[in-house]
């Protein structure tokens, strides 16, 4: 299968990427490789799949990887729509997994323009792409944060998502609410996935997981949040991703074209209890502060992934000890910690 992974040096891209090349499948990555957070990171997971960081860093070029015969990279961002276009004239693909975007919550507070530039702007020109080049499925990434302060436990997709306390959340549900449309009109399948707190080896430094090792290793303090009320469907990375490659390899002729999945490990983990998982892993507690709710944060985040096990036999089976274990073995080997 031909495969395009956009957002490919990204934390869930470079993870899908790997195990559809190691499947056998014929994948073309692309990302800005934009500096949200360090881009030594982005170009250290691509350089695990064989992409060098002197071709990763020119735009448009078409880079072979040395490991992978199957892989090739370009330097391409998704709101760059005649760019986009070139690429899909060059290379052939079945499936596309839109895995780019402006991540973070917090930040869309901060800097809302590069949400709309890239989530909403650049998940259009995905669609008409997807279109004129009569792609039959797309995969793409939508979020829990589209429930918002939702009271009803577990998250359903069965629940209504009109009330986003984020520009990043408004710019997810914006996404599948345009797939379901282009599903409409031209008739192709479309797959949004709800993601829920995924952690894991090489993820992103701007998550709480990240910034409590971090903390750690600089005998630093970790703030809190709502002093430590919160809950969250924690995921590991390679769940995630048995779900994703599942999704793409399946046919979509006997289904309806708009589906719209939860992908979580369908259970709430207490913070309190998270942070104390990563202090046991790395052998060492840290000072904590104590501090409000953010704004754009939700109290609780919980999968019901029901509908996932249905129709794709999906079943997490990480837990969270294993997964922290496996993070903070990776965090210490790449920090030389």
């Amino acid at each position: 299968m031909n495969i395009l992974v956009t957002g490919a040096a990204g934390f869930i891209g470079y993870f899908t990427s790997l195990r559809l090349l190691k499947e056998g499948h014929r994948v073309v990555g692309i990302d800005n490789i934009n500096d949200y957070y360090s881009t030594a990171l982005k170009f250290d997971r691509l350089k695990q799949l064989g992409i060098a960081q002197v071709d990763a860093e020119q735009n448009n070029m078409r880079c072979h990887s040395e490991i992978y015969p199957q892989f090739n990279f370009y330097k391409i961002d998704i709101a760059d729509a005649d760019a986009l276009e070139q690429l899909f004239e060059r290379e052939t693909f079945d499936v596309v997994c839109n895995l780019a975007a402006q991540a973070g919550v917090r930040y869309s507070i901060e800097n809302p323009k590069a949400y709309v530039e890239s989530n909403i702007v650049g998940f259009v020109n995905i669609l008409e792409c997807c279109r004129h080049h009569n792609i039959d499925h797309l995969v793409y990434a939508s979020s829990s944060s589209v429930y918002g302060q939702n009271e009803k436990i577990p998250f359903s997709t069965d629940d209504r998502v009109d009330h986003p306390i984020s520009l990043y959340a408004a710019s997810k549900k914006s996404n599948e609410l345009m797939a379901h449309t282009y599903s409409h009109l031209y008739n192709f399948a479309t797959t949004g996935l709800r993601f829920f707190t995924v952690y894991g080896p090489w993820g992103r430094p701007d998550m709480a997981y990240f910034l409590f090792c971090e903390a750690i290793r600089q005998q630093n303090s970790i703030k809190v949040f709502n002093k430590g009320k919160l809950e969250r469907d924690f995921t590991y990375i390679d769940d995630i991703v048995e779900g994703i490659v599942r999704i793409i390899l399946k046919d979509t002729a006997q289904r309806e074209p708009y589906k719209l999945y939860n992908i979580g490990n369908n259970k709430s983990v207490n913070l309190l209890d998270f942070i104390d998982t990563i202090e046991k892993e790395m052998g060492k507690e840290t000072a904590k502060e104590y501090v409000e709710m953010q704004a754009g944060d939700v109290y609780k985040t919980w999968a019901d992934v029901d509908a996932l096990i249905k129709d794709y036999n999906y079943h997490p089976n990480t837990d969270l000890a294993t997964g922290i274990k496996h993070f903070v073995e990776w965090y210490k080997h790449y920090y030389n910690f």
